[in-house]
């Protein structure tokens, strides 16, 4: 098993996307990037992980964790980004106690919570990144960006994020496959946007 080691870009936010946010995260010796949807919750623990400079007058769900692994001698050693399923990515954090190295699951946002607060590394298998990476050497600030084969769930819902003029970039075939995909996730307002577009298009026609 191949793994490539990311480190933390930053997290973009965009008000067309229902207040969903992409982690970024990009390869420690090159240039691909990784994005991550995650929700504002998450993103919210991540970024109080990332300002050192924070400090919560009582321990959050993290720093409880954190506090509780260093109690009983648990090592946390990396976090592997293992998995990505319809769209969305599965994570293990491996530990140690006693000699006995374990992986647990976990959520990619909480993972890569936990592995700021530890310091600890993150990895991606390499045939994640090739699949699910871009290289794009502008800042990738703005909006979460999808193609045609390339778009993200966030963790917590089946909920998928697209911006409306991402959506004219795809062809009609696709388009509904997409929108029948929507339907039996119950994800309406994607739905909704996919329909118009297709209408739209036999408008012009």
């Amino acid at each position: 098993m191949e793994l490539v080691e990311l480190k933390i870009q930053g997290i973009s936010y965009s008000d067309n996307t229902s207040g969903a946010f992409a982690l970024i995260l990009q390869e420690t010796n090159g240039s691909r990037k990784l994005p991550i949807v995650i929700g504002g919750f998450e993103a919210q623990a991540i970024a109080i992980g990332l300002e050192k400079k924070i400090k919560t007058s009582r321990p959050l769900t993290h720093e409880l964790f954190k506090s509780f692994a260093e109690k009983f001698g648990i090592k946390f050693n990396h976090v592997i980004i293992s998995n990505l399923k319809d769209g969305v990515f599965f994570s293990n954090i491996v530990c140690e106690n006693n000699d006995d190295v374990i992986k647990i699951d976990s959520r990619t946002s909480d993972a890569i919570a936990l592995s700021i607060r530890f310091n600890a590394p993150i990895f991606v298998k390499k045939d994640i990144l090739d699949e699910a990476g871009f290289d794009d050497d502008k800042k990738y600030s703005e909006e979460i960006n999808f193609t045609d084969n390339n778009f993200f769930k966030d963790e917590n819902s089946n909920k998928s994020y697209m911006k409306s003029k991402d959506i004219k970039k795809i062809s009609t075939n696709n388009i509904k496959k997409m929108l029948e995909n929507s339907l039996q996730n119950e994800d309406y307002e994607m739905a909704a946007k996919l329909r118009d577009e297709l209408n739209s298009r036999k408008s012009i026609k």
